[in-house]
């Protein structure tokens, strides 16, 4: 999967509607939740069960490494940039003992979403189940930094799904990005992708992404991970985490295979986002990466202070708790 293609930034204020028929998700909302219940779909979607943010929306996922007594463990939490690894884990239950058991969602039984605490170099990947509960897949970080790495996972017996998150560190010189500017459409091997809506605080907001190549619609979007487009939404400074998929499915007779995809997004507060939308055409999934700014923009902390590469020893890691 081409996952680390350098695309332009889209703003969400487009005021123009694309008139394809699209599916429907959230970007945070109850898992299971349709559009009946006003919830506008059932998402795969990355909140944990802690509290609400003042909002009254539901807290985002990923901020930390335990939920509901279940923990991500990583073998290793650091790794040498531009070398691949084989990187291990284990997700433990309540028991203390390595889950080996679970349902899939959406066609996988792991969902691993990797990012640079800068916002750059994304990933999302599906490790093997290796034995004993380990999970396993070949890993590069391409550059120096401190990454998050994200596993959506649904153990068997687990009351809801589950977004747990860890940092790791590829130590070295760290030169953070700063967060790419709000523009008006993204561009990724030749394809391009063009957005409307807002995203507004505390509110459903319709989020429309159109696929195009050489000027035309591209009208025979394939299936990717049971739909035809996928959504991960990262929020600038804690990395919170927010994740979808749309609720309409290839071959339900309502959903059109592009050129549109449509979905149902609920930030939980004000703040800067980078949006990641992974689409297939052509047998290729490619990435097309966009920020959004919900509400008043709220400043990147590359420009005042950027993070070391590695956080001293003994230092807890960053982001494992709810705001």
């Amino acid at each position: 999967m081409n996952t680390a293609t350098k695309l332009g930034a889209y703003a969400l204020g487009l005021a123009a509607a694309f008139g394809s028929a699209a599916g429907i998700g959230t970007i945070v909302g109850p898992v299971g939740a349709t559009a009946e219940s006003g919830d506008h779909g059932s998402a795969h979607s990355g909140h944990s069960g802690g509290t609400a943010e003042e909002t009254g929306t539901p807290a985002p996922g990923g901020l930390q490494t335990v939920q509901d007594g279940y923990t991500l463990n990583p073998e290793t939490t650091t790794v040498t940039p531009g070398k691949q690894t084989d990187f291990r884990f284990t997700v433990t239950g309540p028991d203390g003992a390595p889950v080996t058991r679970y349902t899939p969602l959406h066609g996988e039984k792991l969902h691993l979403i990797i990012a640079r605490r800068d916002l750059s170099g994304f990933q999302h990947v599906h490790p093997a189940q290796v034995g004993g509960g380990v999970w396993s897949m070949p890993l590069i970080l391409p550059d120096a930094g401190t990454y998050r790495f994200f596993t959506d996972v649904r153990p068997e017996g687990a009351k809801r799904q589950l977004t747990l998150g860890t940092d790791v560190s590829a130590p070295g010189d760290f030169r953070p990005e700063p967060l790419p500017a709000a523009e008006r459409v993204a561009e990724v091997d030749g394809y391009e992708v063009a957005l409307a809506g807002d995203l507004v605080p505390g509110r459903s907001s319709k989020l429309t992404l159109t696929v195009s190549k050489d000027g035309k619609p591209v009208t025979d979007l394939q299936p990717y991970l049971e739909a035809y487009g996928h959504l991960v939404a990262l929020r600038d400074r804690d990395l919170a985490y927010l994740h979808v998929h749309p609720d309409g499915e290839p071959g339900d007779g309502r959903t059109a295979p592009g050129p549109a995809i449509t979905f149902y997004a609920e930030v939980p507060a004000a703040g800067s986002y980078r949006l990641y939308l992974d689409f297939k055409h052509g047998d290729t999934v490619r990435t097309a990466e966009f920020t959004a700014v919900a509400g008043a923009p709220a400043p990147s902390p590359q420009s005042t202070s950027p993070a070391p590469s590695s956080p001293p020893a003994g230092e807890p890691e960053h982001g494992d708790h709810e705001h």
